[in-house]
């Protein structure tokens, strides 16, 4: 005579299973929103950094170049190191990513560039700097402008009606 008693398997069953899973979407739901605030953030501290340094390498050009005044293109600024000497059409002062006009979840732009003519020669004298986010709200939610004289202001919506000065 051969008495088994039932034996239990061992394992998890698949109410304990669904349960860990909603506990995991829960958390991913509190998660996820709280990332995408961090990405935006980090995105817009970028920009505000790239801005910064487009301003310095605006002074840099004027220096180097003092015969076309300051760059009214990102590619002026930008060109391969290496490449061959800088050029007022190459300056090499600005890195590619930057160069290419978007970096960090910004596009950046330079434009209203104003020119004089000095001794029969163009020169530019002022310019205005953009960084918009590529997509408003998610890679980041403020637009960025700046100038000749190097204040940072922003748009709180995001575009380049930029009002407020930034601290």
């Amino acid at each position: 005579m051969n008495t088994h008693s039932p034996t239990r398997e061992s394992g998890f069953t698949l109410v304990e299973l669904l349960i860990v899973m909603s506990v995991i979407l829960i958390l991913l739901t509190l998660a996820i929103p709280a990332m995408q605030s961090v990405i935006r953030r980090g995105n817009e501290t970028s920009a505000i950094a790239s801005l910064r340094m487009l301003n310095e390498m605006e002074g840099e050009y004027n220096s180097n170049y003092p015969q076309h005044g300051f760059a009214c293109s990102l590619t002026a600024l930008g060109g391969k190191v290496g490449s061959g000497p800088p050029t007022a059409e190459s300056a090499q002062l600005i890195p590619d990513d930057l160069a290419t006009g978007n970096k960090a979840g910004y596009t950046f732009t330079i434009s209203g560039c104003a020119k004089s003519t000095i001794n029969n020669v163009d020169q530019y004298n002022s310019y205005t700097i953009t960084a918009v986010p590529n997509s408003v709200g998610h890679s980041g939610n403020r637009g960025f402008c700046t100038d000749e004289n190097a204040q940072i202001r922003y748009d709180p919506k995001g575009g380049t009606n930029c009002t407020e000065l930034l601290q």
